[in-house]
């Protein structure tokens, strides 16, 4: 016969999520119950904010601003190797932010009450870069009139960080390997070896592996540099950011300018449509482009957005392109520049190959001539995970 004591317990979690549990016992075994699941909800509620406390105080703690979840991913691996004294390789496009991602990792370190010296491998030619880096003797080429520190010596107990470390060429790439394995090396016009104890970081937007099998990188070297590989996301992949970066550049440019500015929706929409070849970088520029030519507005609006961005199709425009096919030719609109007329062809294109192969990214992927995982990359940028379902 039914138990009249019966019951259900349950409690909703803040994401929504509800917990609930069946009782068919007396009433104090049912209240019992529900303190249960209470303080479920109130330990999982908990353990949620602290996780987002200790992820926001990773983000000032690097002095990089990012919520999304692909910078929240390159947080817990600058936490990882905190103290770590590992050579690391930072792996992004141009204006993603590596040498700030440098600079976080040497702050973060042992090391962080030494130097940090950076040099870009792609600023000087062979000659130069070798003086740079390992110093010179006097008299040891034209122009040589005094002995030279490198950059290897004023680095000395702290960190090095070698920005496009792919240009280097093969000569210095041996060179580097040395110091990396032995930690000494030859200055220009020398005769005896200088021994440094310098932590290296380098950065590169070049696919070293590929270099590897052409034999334009040692592959030596690349395992060396490799220990710790670091990917910092483009920002098309985290476009969550845009509006908190474009916040944060306001508030610098307020702080220099003495004046508060806000972005309108339209222009943050714009923003947000923007494929941003040149990242961050090019996001920076173009927030300071609109903070001069608003003058005295408090809201900026996307009239004075640069003419590349704002061209960009609106976002109800863009997604009703993607989704809707056309028997028309991939026709380009006039005035678009080349960045911009490769991602809207690139756009196209895939959105064809999707709807061809009715979602299956795998068919498309082949179709297209392009990896799965690089095919999903570009469909979560371009906003376009329900074409061909």
């Amino acid at each position: 016969m039914p138990n009249d004591n019966a019951g259900t317990a349950e409690t909703q979690l803040s994401d929504g999520t509800l917990l609930r549990v069946e009782v068919a016992g007396r009433d104090d075994a049912l209240r019992l119950a529900r303190l249960a699941l209470d303080g479920a909800a109130g330990a999982i509620a908990a353990h949620a904010n602290k996780r987002r406390e200790r992820e926001k105080d990773l983000s000032d703690e690097a002095g990089i601003v990012g919520r999304s979840a692909p910078m929240q991913e390159l947080f817990r691996i600058l936490d990882r190797i905190r103290g770590s004294n590992a050579t690391a390789l930072i792996l992004g496009e141009n204006g993603t932010g590596k040498e700030l991602v440098a600079r976080a990792i040497h702050r973060m370190s042992k090391r962080a009450d030494k130097r940090f010296v950076a040099t870009n491998c792609s600023a000087f030619n062979d000659n130069l870069l070798e003086s740079e880096l390992f110093g010179h003797k006097r008299g040891s080429f034209t122009g040589a009139v005094g002995d030279k520190p490198g950059l290897f010596t004023v680095a000395d107990g702290g960190t090095f960080f070698l920005d496009e470390v792919g240009d280097m060429s093969p000569a210095l790439q041996v060179k580097l390997l040395r110091v990396l394995q032995e930690g000494v090396f030859m200055p220009v016009g020398a005769t005896e070896q200088k021994k440094v104890d310098v932590r290296i970081i380098a950065a590169t937007n070049r696919d070293l592996q590929t270099m590897v099998r052409e034999g334009t990188f040692r592959e030596d070297l690349y395992y060396r540099l490799n220990v710790v590989q670091i990917r910092v996301p483009s920002l098309r992949e985290r476009k969550d950011d845009i509006p908190l970066l474009g916040e944060f550049f306001l508030r610098r440019l307020a702080e220099r300018d003495g004046r508060h500015k806000t972005l309108s929706r339209g222009a943050l929409d714009r923003l947000l449509t923007h494929h941003w070849p040149g990242n961050v970088r090019e996001l920076e520029n173009e927030i300071e482009r609109l903070w001069v030519l608003s003058g005295d507005e408090h809201l900026i609006g996307e009239e004075h957005l640069s003419p590349t961005v704002g061209r960009s199709p609106a976002p109800e425009r863009r997604a009703a392109e993607a989704m809707t096919p056309s028997a028309e030719p991939m026709a380009l609109e006039p005035g678009l520049s080349l960045p911009d007329a490769v991602e809207t062809l690139e756009r196209r294109m895939i959105a064809e190959g999707l709807r061809a192969a009715k979602g299956n990214k795998t068919r498309a992927a082949e179709t297209l001539g392009i990896s799965r995982r690089n095919l999903i990359r570009k469909v979560q940028a371009y906003g376009l995970d329900e074409v061909g379902k």
